[in-house]
């Protein structure tokens, strides 16, 4: 497990991965407002919970240093393996909004 998270509160950060465990879901945005390890941060999280991870972008009146980029996108697949990439990028929401799956239409 990942715990040497830069500027980050250990204690906060353990009791987040204990919230995760038991089936907590964290809404994977705002790259540009935080100052600690984003992949490793994600890599601990999807380590404990592969369901946990849903990523979303920043909404553009965010008063961070820097809104959401396209490159926040290659962060998190950096980070990840393909399998659980896709799991915060696509699948977790999915299940959570419960939609089903849809066939690519020919």
């Amino acid at each position: 497990m990942a715990w040497a998270l830069a500027r980050v509160d250990p204690v906060g950060f353990r009791s987040l991965l204990r919230l995760v465990e038991r089936g907590a879901r964290v809404k994977a945005t705002g790259f540009g407002r935080v100052d600690f390890d984003v992949p490793v941060t994600l890599k601990a999280i999807a380590e404990v919970n592969p369901d946990a991870l849903m990523f979303g972008t920043d909404p553009p009146s965010t008063r961070s240093p820097r809104p959401f980029a396209r490159s926040d996108i290659d962060v998190l697949r950096n980070a990840l393996d393909p399998v659980h990439a896709r799991r915060a990028l696509h699948d977790n929401a999915s299940a959570w909004y419960r939609r089903p799956e849809r066939s690519p239409s020919p």
